[in-house]
């Protein structure tokens, strides 16, 4: 694994409207860890696929030595599939079980290989992702969003890949899932390349990479030091910045100060001459004269100020332009004690499994409370959230809802239409808003011009994420009660601060799943609730 490395020369890559992704990008990466980081839409996931091969480049080439393995930001699974077709085991496990039938036909050892220890295998990686006592049986639609992110890379790492792409590998991961990520990838001794907003794992690389203005900038160090060092630069790119507008400032004064004491030793010029008498072509010469070296001074101050404005607009060049979400969300007043929601003895059936078993769970949600719902993976925490908002009916006990919306960001973000654009998904939604109204929202979140027109298939995760925040949260009536499953998934760091204040300052209750302790604290949780084998229970806020 020593010679794993991934080289991109001059690669280039624009969407089918010709609206341009990468430029001429070139860089090289070896072996060891890299985060891969840049704001939303920069093409983070767009340069991992290009890497793996699932998009064609329109110019330049891309070189990986070794064997790959790619874990994409969203699996493209069918729900119907099993855990041990996802890990591509199941033909293999099949052929073994025939031959310990009795079954000596050479398909069999032609499908097995080398590989007759693959259930062990399987299980030692799955055990060490989490996924202990994970039925290879099992069909994705019975597991959570985490276990099938943790089953995804597992599938990977069986692989035994030399270079490993990740796109956000923590999303949906509860906290003890996390830490066993982190492990796993500690001791990965290929050539790691991950995207992520994850803080703590990045802080787990070895060198930060920064997608920036069409150029990848190698930073050595985690992302503690990263962040130090951009700081440092911009403090001095911020100076900079103020010592050329100042010096501009300076060449324009002079150069209008020099312009004001040229027109008056021409007038004064012009004056003596008439007085003393002289010849006209005489005096034609001399104000001539005058004119020119006039002219000569302007010049001379005009060039002054043009290499001051150069110099302005090559320490602004060094500034960084961070686009920032506007997020305003409605101002909706509920009444301190008003019961949102009231659920009695909730049962609920998946498959042969009931997630919430013997009596049910019990839940009240009053305005305007904010509440964090935490527990385990595959602990039935969206399932509840689905119930809260109607879109599945319990097989038992007592539902009841106060009249008002109730906004639902899913945590699979399917609520867009693909095939339609971001604008078109927006009016469709908020149709009674006025189109100018639609447009100056959208750009709010960051959709502006042309982007607000891009087809939502081939948005980022962090632009989808931003459109159906935009589709949920300003469709009217305004919510009393949002229902957001991890909000912050493919939220870059800039954009996760912005929906902290936005959800600071929002009036109406929510629930929140969510494993970013941090986040957490600072939207301003004051109930936490955690969902753990089937039981509900209310608990404080985890120890810090």
């Amino acid at each position: 694994m020593s010679d794993a490395s991934v080289v991109c020369s001059h690669l280039s890559f624009s969407w089918p409207d010709d609206t341009p992704v990468l430029q001429d990008l070139s860089f090289a990466v070896g072996p060891g860890r890299t985060g891969l980081v840049a704001p939303n839409g920069s093409g983070k996931s767009t340069l991992l696929k290009l890497i793996a091969g699932e998009l064609r480049p329109a110019a330049g080439s891309v070189t990986v030595s070794g064997t790959l393995g790619h874990l994409p930001q969203t699996l493209p699974l069918s729900r119907d599939l099993t855990a041990a077709e996802v890990l591509g085991v199941a033909p293999v496990i099949r052929a073994i079980d025939a031959v310990e039938s009795g079954d000596v036909d050479e398909k069999h050892f032609e499908t097995i290989g080398d590989d007759w220890d693959i259930e062990e295998r399987t299980r030692a990686q799955l055990d060490r992702l989490g996924l202990a006592g994970l039925a290879l049986d099992r069909t994705l639609r019975t597991l959570s969003g985490g276990q099938i992110v943790s089953l995804g890379l597992a599938a990977q790492l069986l692989r035994r890949p030399d270079v490993l792409l990740l796109d956000e590998p923590t999303n949906n991961l509860d906290l003890d899932a996390r830490r066993k990520l982190y492990d796993v990838l500690g001791d990965f001794g290929g050539c790691l390349l991950l995207v992520s907003h994850d803080r703590a794992l990045l802080d787990r690389m070895e060198r930060i990479a920064e997608l920036d203005r069409g150029e990848l900038r190698l930073h050595g160090g985690n992302f503690t030091a990263y962040e130090q060092a951009v700081a440092a630069e911009q403090e001095v790119a911020e100076k900079n910045v103020r010592s050329a507008e100042q010096q501009l400032k300076r060449e324009k004064r002079e150069m209008q100060q020099a312009r004001e004491r040229a027109e008056r030793r021409q007038s004064n010029a012009a004056r003596n001459l008439k007085n003393a008498g002289l010849p006209r072509i005489f005096a034609g010469t001399m104000k001539r004269g005058a004119q020119e070296s006039a002219g000569r001074a302007g010049q001379m101050h005009a060039g002054r100020v043009g290499e001051a404005q150069a110099r302005l607009d090559e320490a602004g060049r060094a500034l960084r332009d961070e686009q920032r979400l506007a997020l305003d969300l409605p101002d909706t007043q509920v009444p301190a004690g008003r019961n949102l929601f009231l659920g009695r003895g909730l049962r609920v059936r998946l498959g042969d499994a009931d997630v919430f078993p013997g009596a049910g769970v019990d839940l009240t949600v009053r305005g305007p409370e904010r509440i964090a719902l935490t527990g385990p993976n595959g602990a039935g925490k969206s399932t509840l959230l689905r119930l809260l908002n109607g879109d599945l009916a319990p097989d038992g006990g007592e539902v009841r809802r106060a009249d008002g919306r109730i906004a639902y960001l899913s945590q699979r973000l399917d609520l867009l239409d693909d095939g339609l654009t971001v604008s078109e998904n927006f009016a469709a939604h908020a149709p009674q808003r006025p189109e100018a109204e639609r447009m100056n929202l959208l750009a709010r979140f960051l959709f502006r011009g042309p982007r607000a027109h891009l087809p939502v298939g081939v948005l980022s995760g962090g632009e989808r994420l931003r459109a159906t925040l935009a589709c949920v949260l300003c469709a009217e009536p305004a919510p009393h009660l949002l229902l957001l499953d991890e909000p912050t998934n493919n939220l870059d760091l800039v954009g996760t601060g912005q929906l902290e204040s936005a959800l600071d300052s929002y009036r109406g209750a929510f629930v929140v799943v969510s494993h970013d302790e941090r986040f957490l604290r600072e939207i301003g949780v004051k109930r936490w609730l955690r969902l753990s084998g089937g039981a509900l229970t209310e608990t404080g806020p985890p120890e810090v």
